[in-house]
Order: C-alpha cells, then structure tokens, then sequence
C-alpha cells in the first residue's frame, strides 16, 4: 500500500510541474503579444498551484 501511496505522489508532482510549465509558457507568449489580461489571468492561476 505505501509502493502504491508514493506512486500517487510521484505522479501527482510530475502533473503539477507539467501545469507549472505549460503555464510559465502560456505567460512567456502573452507577455511577448503584449496580451497583459491574460498575463494577468494566467498569473492568478499559477497562485493556485
């Protein structure tokens, strides 16, 4: 059951460094666009994380 526990937990922090990334990327783009809303928008959800 702990093998399966720490499973769980690996694949959970590699999703989570996932969303970070295509995030940090989304913003690197907005910001390149001149797009500050989505800037914006897009850095409030990565306070979610």
């Amino acid at each position: 059951m702990n093998a399966n526990r720490q499973n769980v937990k690996k694949i959970s922090d590699t999703h989570r460094s996932n969303i970070q990334k295509q995030l940090t990327h989304r913003i690197e783009v907005a910001r390149a666009n001149g797009n500050q809303d989505l800037v914006r928008v897009l850095e409030e959800e990565m306070k979610l994380l």
